[in-house]
C-alpha cells in the first residue's frame, strides 16, 4: 500500500500562511495550471508549500535556480516529511567544460568533467523512488531539463529477485552485466558486484549498502543487507529490486541499430560537406565518427557517447529528449500528474528558458565544422515550450515575481505577514566615500565603515553578510578582513556543491562571523543568525543591483528581529528607490498586523541540519 504524505511540524500555519494555503488549494481545485505565491523573505513559503503537498497528496517536483538553494530546500522538505521519500537531484559535475570549437582561432576544446559520485547516487535515488512509489518529493536544480536516458528502458532493465526464485549463477551474472554493472573481485564500489562461489555481493547505484544474494543450487536461498566494512548482516530481506547503475541503458540490439543509423547519417553528411567543398570538415568528421563507432561496437561506449543519444534511443530528429519529468507519473490521458513548484521563479524561469539556446548555439558550430554529426544537436536540454508541456500543475514562489509569472498565473497570492511577526528590516543609505564629518565612521570609505559595523555585530554574537560586485572583490575582501583579525569566508559560483552547504552550516554554527558573496547569496538562503546585510556599491545600476536583486538581497536580514540593511551608495538610483519603496510598503502592512493582533516579533529559530 502506498504511503500518504504526512507533514510533521510543531508549528501550525500562521500569519498569511492559512490564507495562502486555502487560496492556492482552491485554485488547483478550479483547474488553474499556473499560480504564484508572492511570499516575502522569511514568511515561510516552504512551509506553505509543504501544507499544500499534504493536502493534494501528489508527487512533487521542486525546482530551484541553484544547487545551494536546492540543498537547503532538500533538508527542509526532509524535515517536514520524515516518513516519505524526499530526493535531491542536481548536476553531478563538480567541474564541467563542455565540448566547443572557436572558428576564429581554430581552437577545439575537448569536454572535461569531474563527476561527484555522491551526487550521482542522489540522482539514482530520485529516479528509482519515482518508479516504485508515489509519496516522492524531488528537489532539483534547473539541470533537471537535460537528457536523462529513456525511463521505459531504465524501468524495463530492473532486476527483481526474491527468496525461492529459480535462477542460475550464470544467468544472474549475465543480467547484472547486461544492465551495466561491473564485476570487481576486490574492492566494491557503487554499480559493481562480485561473486564468490554461489554468493553475490552487489552495491546498487543509489546506495552505499552491500546486498548479499546467496544461491542454493539454482534457487535464491537468502537475501540480506550487509554492513559495508565488517560485512556483518544488518537485515534479512525477502525480495530485492536492483536498478541499472546508469540512466542511459542500451541493449545489444539497440547498439546494432544505432551503429547502422550513425553510418547512414555519416554517409549523408559527408556527401553534403564534400558537395559544398568542405573537405577538411568531411575528413575530420569521418575519422572521428568511425573511431567512435569502433569503440561502441567493441566496448559498448565511447568518449562523448551522449552525442549519439538520438540513434541509441531510437528517437526521431528534433524529438525532445527524456528528462527527469518523464520519470514522474502521468494520468490516464498521458498528461503530467504531479505538482511542480518553481522556487525563486524570477531567476529559475529565465534560466530554464535560456539553457536550450546556449546549448544549441555551441553545438551548431561543432556540427558546421565537422566535429559532430547533426544528430548530436538532439542531445540537449528541453526548450521552454517542451518544459511547459511536461510539468504538472505549477506554483511559482518568489518575493519578487517577474512579468512572466504575473501574466501566466490565474491568481497571485500574497504572503506578506510572517508567522513570527518579523517586519522587513529598516534600510539605511550611506555614502561609498565617507568624509570625516560622518560621525558613524572613523574610516574613509565603505570598507572601513562595514568593518566597524561587523565588529559591533560580532560582539552581539550575530552574523554579517557583505555583498560585493565580483568574485575577485569577494576574495580580496576576504583576505583583507582576515589580515585584520576578522573570522570570515567567501562563497561564489566556483565553490563546489557540497562545500557550499558546509560553508553555510559553519556560518550558522559561528565558526566564522562574516560571509562575503555576490549573486549567489540572494535567493532563498535561510540564515536567521544574520542581522546585518551590507551591500557595497549599491548604486552600480545593473543586473546585480537592480530592483529585484536589491529586494532579494535585503531580505537576507528579514529573519532576525534586529535585522537591518546598509546600502553603500553615492547616488539613489531608480532601482534603489523602487526597492526601498516596496520594502516600506510591506513593512507598513506587517507593522499594522502586529499592532492589531498584539504580536511581538521574534527571531526565527531554525535547527542546523547536516546534509545527508
Amino acid at each position: 500500500m502506498d504511503k500518504k504524505f504526512k507533514l510533521v511540524s510543531k508549528y501550525k500555519p500562521a500569519g498569511d500562511q492559512p490564507k495562502a494555503i486555502e487560496q492556492l488549494t482552491e485554485g488547483i481545485k478550479k483547474g488553474y495550471q499556473y499560480q504564484t505565491l508572492l511570499g516575502v523573505t522569511g514568511s515561510g513559503k516552504t512551509f506553505t508549500m509543504a501544507n499544500l503537498i499534504e493536502k493534494l497528496q501528489r508527487p512533487t517536483l521542486v525546482i530551484a535556480p541553484n544547487k545551494t538553494l536546492a540543498a537547503q530546500l532538500y533538508q527542509e522538505y526532509k524535515a517536514f516529511f520524515p516518513e516519505n521519500k524526499v530526493c535531491y537531484f542536481v548536476s553531478y559535475y563538480d567541474y564541467y567544460q563542455p565540448e566547443a570549437y572557436i572558428p576564429v582561432t581554430d581552437t577545439y576544446i575537448e569536454k572535461e568533467a569531474m563527476i561527484n559520485e555522491e551526487i550521482d547516487r542522489f540522482r539514482h535515488v530520485a529516479t528509482s523512488a519515482l518508479l516504485t512509489r508515489k509519496d516522492v518529493i524531488v528537489v532539483a536544480s534547473v539541470s533537471c531539463i537535460y537528457n536523462l536516458g529513456v525511463p521505459e528502458k531504465y524501468f524495463d532493465s530492473i532486476i527483481k529477485l526474491e527468496v525461492g526464485q529459480i535462477i542460475t549463477r550464470g544467468d544472474l551474472i549475465k543480467h547484472l552485466v547486461k544492465i551495466g554493472f561491473e564485476r570487481n573481485p576486490i574492492a566494491l564500489k557503487r554499480g559493481q558486484f562480485r561473486v564468490r562461489g554461489d554468493v553475490f555481493e552487489i552495491i546498487a547505484a543509489s546506495e552505499e549498502l552491500v546486498y548479499r544474494v546467496e544461491l542454493d543450487g539454482q534457487k535464491i536461498s537468502h537475501i540480506s543487507v550487509l554492513e559495508k566494512t565488517t560485512r556483518t548482516i544488518k537485515e534479512e530481506m525477502n525480495e530485492l529490486i536492483i536498478f541499472p547503475p546508469k540512466h542511459f541503458v542500451t541493449t545489444e540490439p539497440d547498439r546494432e541499430r544505432a551503429i547502422k543509423a550513425i553510418k547512414d547519417e555519416l554517409k549523408e553528411r559527408l556527401k553534403y560537406l564534400e558537395k559544398n567543398g568542405l573537405f577538411l570538415e568531411a575528413e575530420r568528421l569521418e575519422r572521428r565518427t568511425k573511431y567512435d563507432l569502433e569503440m561502441i561496437k567493441t566496448l559498448g561506449f565511447c568518449h562523448g557517447i551522449e552525442n549519439y543519444s538520438r540513434p541509441l534511443s531510437g528517437k526521431l530528429p528534433g524529438e525532445p529528449p527524456d528528462s527527469l519529468m518523464n520519470y514522474f507519473p502521468k494520468d490516464k490521458n498521458g498528461k503530467p500528474d504531479f505538482l511542480t513548484i518553481i522556487d525563486e521563479s524570477h531567476i529559475a524561469v529565465p534560466q530554464i528558458s535560456g539553457m536550450y539556446f546556449g546549448d544549441r548555439s555551441r553545438k551548431q558550430i561543432l556540427v558546421e565544422h565537422g566535429w559532430r554529426l547533426p544528430s548530436a544537436m538532439d542531445n540537449r536540454p528541453l526548450n521552454f515550450k517542451e518544459f511547459q508541456e511536461r510539468i504538472g500543475t505549477t506554483i511559482f514562489t518568489s518575493a519578487t515575481p517577474s512579468v512572466f509569472e504575473h501574466e501566466k498565473s490565474k491568481q497571485v497570492v500574497e504572503q506578506i505577514v510572517r508567522p513570527t511577526g518579523l517586519v522587513d528590516p529598516p534600510i539605511e543609505v550611506r555614502p561609498v566615500f565617507i568624509k570625516g564629518a560622518n560621525p558613524k565612521s572613523k574610516g574613509f570609505g565603505q570598507i572601513d565603515d562595514v568593518m566597524e559595523e561587523a565588529s559591533k555585530n560580532e560582539k552581539k554574537g550575530e552574523r554579517t553578510l557583505i555583498i560585493t560586485l565580483t568574485k575577485k572583490m569577494a576574495e580580496e575582501l576576504n583576505d583583507f578582513l582576515k589580515q585584520r583579525g576578522f573570522k570570515c569566508a567567501y562563497m561564489h559560483g566556483e565553490t563546489k556543491t557540497i562545500e557550499r552547504t558546509k560553508i553555510l552550516s559553519d556560518f550558522r554554527k559561528k565558526e566564522f562571523d562574516i560571509l562575503i558573496g555576490i549573486n549567489l547569496l540572494r535567493e532563498g538562503i535561510d540564515l536567521p543568525e544574520v542581522s546585518l546585510v551590507a551591500i557595497l556599491d549599491a548604486d552600480r545600476e545593473g543586473f546585480l543591483r537592480n530592483e529585484t536583486s536589491l529586494i532579494q538581497t535585503m531580505g537576507r536580514a528579514a529573519r532576525n528581529v534586529g535585522g537591518r540593511v546598509i546600502l553603500y551608495a553615492d547616488t539613489i538610483t531608480g532601482s534603489m528607490k523602487r526597492a526601498i519603496a516596496e520594502c516600506e510598503r510591506r513593512r507598513k502592512i506587517q507593522l499594522a498586523y502586529n499592532q492589531k493582533h498584539k504580536i511581538t516579533p521574534r527571531t526565527i529559530k531554525k535547527e542546523i541540519r547536516e546534509f545527508n
